[in-house]
């Protein structure tokens, strides 16, 4: 559904952010691109949805096909309309309208009749019933849990085939992470829709992903399905609260056990 080949960005002309970048998401898959804060998780998907011209960026190398159609050089709009959406990190909601006038936004590229969009809302609420208790107040002034679930409602009124999540747990309530989550999977098994899900959160990312990759300045240094990567040593040492030695990336993981090991056939 979604190849990334190897793409370079590159910020200000000058800033490399990324560096040979390849990832695939399957239809009717969801995949987690995990990482630390700084690791390029929101540039790739940037790249992706074509918003790094806006933050004066660039893909610079390799290319990004979507449905088989190359779509680096296309604009966010077109992208939106061939079924491929972002929802922000931040959530990013228009404080000055209702939680309803949000949802509605999220149609402005379809042409749709007003029975069509009347009935995608309910179906908006359906998944969200709190959004429907505060559907008209006005979206700046609900918590950051009902403003994550109106960005996602948002995107939902578009028609996705593929959604771009970025950093959906920040500054939320460890359940609502989880409630979050459980929407985003019954939205894959029900609707369909796809998911490539930037996250720092690697234990809940890696319950509800199939498949992930783990980018660290600006690299894809380790891939895998969520079993391999649950049960690969270096990731539970860097990311799920295996004691890690002060070892902060993968590069100092295996560095440090390169010489683990010469250390102990010296001492053979």
């Amino acid at each position: 559904m979604l190849e990334v080949a190897d793409i370079e960005v590159v910020y200000e002309r000058v800033i490399l952010a990324l560096r040979g970048v390849t990832l695939r998401v399957d239809q009717g898959s969801i995949v987690a691109l995990l990482g630390a804060n700084g690791s390029g998780k929101s540039t790739t998907l940037k790249a992706i949805s074509s918003l790094l011209r806006a933050e004066r960026g660039e893909v610079t190398r390799g290319r990004i096909d979507f449905m088989g159609v190359r779509i680096d050089q296309l604009d966010p709009a077109a992208l939106v309309r061939r079924g491929l959406c972002q929802v922000m990190e931040g959530r990013h909601c228009f404080a000055h309208l209702t939680v309803q006038e949000n949802l509605l936004t999220g149609a402005y590229t379809r042409a749709a009749q007003r029975a069509e969009l009347a009935a995608d809302v309910e179906k908006v609420y359906g998944y969200f019933p709190r959004l429907r208790e505060r559907r008209n107040a006005l979206a700046g002034y609900t918590s950051g849990g009902e403003q994550q679930m109106t960005a996602i409602g948002r995107v939902l009124m578009a028609r996705p085939r593929l959604i771009l999540l970025d950093e959906p747990s920040m500054g939320l309530a460890p359940q609502l992470v989880h409630e979050i989550f459980e929407i985003v999977k019954e939205l894959n098994q029900k609707e369909g829709v796809s998911f490539l899900v930037a996250e720092q959160n690697t234990n809940v990312a890696l319950r509800f992903a199939s498949y992930g990759y783990i980018l660290e300045s600006g690299r894809v240094v380790l891939e895998g399905d969520r079993a391999s990567l649950s049960g690969n040593g270096d990731v539970q040492e860097l990311y799920l609260g295996a004691p890690s030695a002060g070892r902060t990336s993968f590069r100092e993981v295996k560095s440090y056990r390169r010489k683990a090991g010469r250390a102990g056939a010296r001492s053979r």
